[in-house]
Parts: C-alpha cells; structure tokens; sequence
C-alpha cells in the first residue's frame, strides 16, 4: 500500500512539474541519468513517427557488425530518397569511406549516407532490417517499430519512453557520442573536401555540454530531438517529439535545461515583428535595398502560415516610401531553404 501511494506520489510531482515547464513538442521525456528518475513529460507513451532519430539505431546495428570503418562505399541510385524527395549535398557516384559515412549520417543527418550504411550491411537491407529488430527487442523498446536506416518512411515509429532507452545504449558507443557532439567536420568526397555541420545548432553553442545529439524532422514527425546534456553538474537524457517549428524545439530544450539546474527565470522571448497586433505569421522585414532580408518567426505561428513580406523604409513620406519597398522587394528576393532532412 504504501509503495502504491509513493508510486503515485512521483508520478503526480512528475505530472506537475511538467505542467510547470509548458512545451511546445508533442511528447517530452527527462531522465536524470544517475537515479533514472523521471524529471518531465508529457505524452511519454505516445507511438509517433520519429524521423532521422532513426539513425542513431542505424549507427549502432552498423558498428555491432564490426565492418571495415576505412572501406570506400559508392553512393549510387539507390540511396536516392523518391520516399520525401530531400535534397542531399552526397553525390551520386561520390566515393566516401565508411566511417565518413557514418558521420555524414549522425552529424548532418545525410538520408543517402544513411541509406548506403543499410545498403552495404553484411547481407544486404533484408539483414540489417533483422538486426534492427533484433537490436530493439534486446533495448526492450516494446514500443518501437524501424522498418528502414534513414527515418524518412512514416512507418518509422516509437515513443519518447522508448527512444530514452535508446540514447542510453547510444550513448555506450564512443564514436557515436564524439560524432554526434561535434559542431562540424571535413569529408574526402572523391578527393574533394566538403565541409559539413551539426543539424543540432546547440552543440558547440556557448554554455552547453552536449553528450549525445541527434534531431529528426518529417512532414508527419515534426521536428524532434534526443540530447544528453550536463547542467548544473546533474547528467541527463531528454526526448522531444513533434515540435512544430525548430524554434519551439529549442525554447524546450532551453526550458528544460533551465529546469534541471533550478533556474526559475522566464523561457527566453523569440524577436518578433514590431506590432501591436498579435503576430500569426513569419514576417521578413528588408531594412535597406543593401542588406539581406532577416526572417523574424513567432512560435504561434507553427508553421501554418506563408511568410509575408514588409518593406520598411527609413523616415521617407508614404509615397517614396512604396516606392523603396517596391524597389527592394526586387532587389532583395528572400530565399526560403527548405531542410527536410532534420
């Protein structure tokens, strides 16, 4: 009886504390490493789609299998996403070791790289599947299924209870952790050198010690994350899944970081555009026909909305100044680059 009431006291603190910290991700789990004490969450044991978070399943069957991490791998037609079209700076034809492979999949969610290291498995994509569901029911994530390396098919699916259990395991791997917590890295396509980046733009950022990282985004996903951070000297794991725009991601993982070092101070405030009206839509402002356009988003946005464009002119009469916006709207076209890798 008495184990009974403490089981629902924890879950009630963990209940409240969660409503304390609001969350812009659909499903949110904090794990104190040291106790595996739950110290956040919301929708735990919701099933969703969980995007190239797949790849750190992907890293770990490959490095199980103890392949030569130097041999060269070619990537061809197959690799090709014709599931979500994404874009991929992996030539078809590049020729890329293994171990940069490996890389160019954790560090900058590369789906082609992803797809070669299921393609080259020993036995082919048919063996790696059977590793990987081997792999899962051995973490005992009851909850996931992984029916391919890149994330990219919608079938992809588990919970935040499940993945925090996969970061745990990630994390036992070495050059997963050192690939993952890198903010950039050159890779040899070909004997051309091509420099790569984190999708985690928290990594390498001031006042952060990052562990392990990986983000994942899908149209059905939304964007998601998987962190292993320090703060405050307490170790911690964290999952957020389906957060609508990458600056809802962020402010949670702020939030949460506040939260574990005690930190009361308000969530920090996204700039938004300059108006007394509640904003709904991403706003570009052009300040002058020579700078570039900055891309102010709100979070209430949530991405539902195409981003509108104001021209802003600098103490010039109404009329000169449609004028100058007309002007710069030609002269400073904002390009919009669309990531559907992460």
């Amino acid at each position: 009886m008495i184990k009974k009431l403490l089981v629902t006291l924890l879950m009630s603190m963990s209940a409240a504390a969660a409503m304390a910290v609001p969350f812009g991700s659909q499903s949110v789990l904090v794990i104190e490493d040291a106790t595996g004490k739950i110290l956040l969450e919301k929708n735990p044991n919701q099933v969703v789609s969980i995007a190239s978070l797949t790849k750190l399943m992907t890293a770990m069957v490959v490095l199980d299998a103890r392949q030569n991490m130097n041999e060269l791998i070619a990537i061809d037609e197959r690799d090709v996403d014709i599931v979500k079209h994404s874009t991929s700076r992996v030539p078809v034809g590049g020729v890329i070791s293994r171990q940069d492979v490996l890389t160019l999949a954790l560090m900058s969610s590369d789906n082609r790289a992803a797809a070669a290291l299921g393609r080259t498995f020993p036995g082919g994509v048919v063996a790696f599947k059977s590793a990987v569901r081997a792999k899962v029911a051995a973490l005992g994530m009851t909850q996931t299924v992984i029916e391919e390396p890149t994330g990219l098919s919608p079938n992809n699916k588990s919970t935040a209870s499940d993945l925090v259990k996969m970061a745990r395991a990630a994390a036992a791997y070495s050059e997963i952790t050192r690939i993952t917590t890198e903010s950039s890295d050159t890779i040899n396509i070909s004997g051309r050198e091509v420099e790569y980046r984190n999708t985690n733009r928290l990594v390498g950022a001031k006042g952060w010690e990052i562990g392990l990282s990986k983000t994942g985004y899908t149209e059905e996903a939304g964007r998601c994350l998987i962190m292993k951070i320090k703060s405050a000297g307490k170790n911690a794991t964290l999952v957020l899944l389906n957060a609508k725009a990458s600056s809802a991601r962020i402010v949670d993982a702020l939030s949460i970081r506040r939260f574990i070092a005690g930190d009361e101070a308000p969530a920090p405030v996204i700039a938004r555009a300059r108006t007394r009206q509640r904003v709904t839509q991403p706003v570009i402002v052009l300040a002058s026909a020579a700078r570039a356009p900055v891309l102010k988003t709100s979070l209430r946005s949530h991405g539902r909305h195409q981003p509108r464009v104001v021209a802003v002119a600098k103490a010039a009469p109404p009329a000169k100044a449609r004028f100058a916006s007309r002007v710069k709207l030609k002269q400073n076209k904002p390009v919009i680059h669309v990531h559907r890798r992460a």
